[in-house]
């Protein structure tokens, strides 16, 4: 637990909660209710081992902060993930509400979070077996399908939840497995420029050239001039 300022609030709590949940609690030392829910909020915190972390701010001192969250009365709890509000409350709750609001920042694994964290293929279908859209198990056992060609499975498998970049990337990768594209490590260019006159008239063409894309990845330096091309093929 730390104390925050003004000055200190960019580094302290926007950009830590890029890697961890920040709490925090604006307080002031005249606040009764203040110094009560404090040391509820502290034990609630400290029990999650360093998965949440908590900052004070004392509004009294650092009036940008508090006008950046718009507070109009103290106590006053807000918590940040990724430099967004995700969740907050007003006021000096019960304990085991300060505690349902901790633990709603950082769930405890469940069973299938665990056995994917595992790996094997065994502990993944043991994990789907108990939550069958679980986003990484998903993703994990579908790698491991298109590894050894089992393409049809893998993407049955992909249909159960919603799209990301990653499960998008090895949908592409068993699509292309399944149609017995070699993707070389080198030279998906030549790959990409051989298909790019069809990809206008011929749907097969341009599924796989979509799907070459995908496993470049939005980083590729490649990749935007190549939806560029497309674009100006197909319309």
């Amino acid at each position: 637990m730390i104390d925050v300022t003004d000055a200190t609030f960019e580094q302290d709590v926007l950009v830590r909660s890029e890697q961890v949940p920040v709490v925090v609690d604006l307080w002031a030392p005249w606040c009764g209710p203040c110094r009560t829910l404090g040391p509820i909020l502290e034990k609630a915190v400290e029990a999650k081992d360093g998965s949440v972390e908590l900052v004070k701010v004392n509004v009294d001192d650092n009036p940008r902060i508090s006008a950046s969250f718009q507070v109009q009365s103290i106590p006053a709890v807000f918590a940040l993930k990724d430099r967004q509000v995700v969740d907050g409350f007003v006021g000096a709750v019960p304990e085991p509400q300060v505690k349902e609001f901790v633990e709603r920042l950082a769930p405890l694994p469940s069973e299938a979070d665990s056995l994917v964290a595992i790996g094997d293929e065994l502990s993944l279908r043991r994990a789907l077996d108990l939550e069958p859209a679980h986003p990484g198990g998903v993703v994990a056992l579908a790698r491991i399908l298109v590894e050894r060609g089992d393409t049809t499975e893998a993407l049955q498998l992909l249909a159960r939840i919603p799209e990301t970049p990653e499960a998008r990337q090895v949908a592409a990768e068993a699509r292309l497995a399944a149609q017995n594209v070699e993707v070389p490590a080198d030279g998906v260019d030549v790959l990409l420029d051989a298909l790019l006159p069809k990809v206008k008239d011929d749907e097969q063409a341009r599924q796989e050239f979509l799907d070459l894309l995908e496993t470049l990845g939005p980083d590729d330096p490649r990749t935007a001039p190549y939806r560029k091309a497309l674009a100006t093929r197909l319309f």
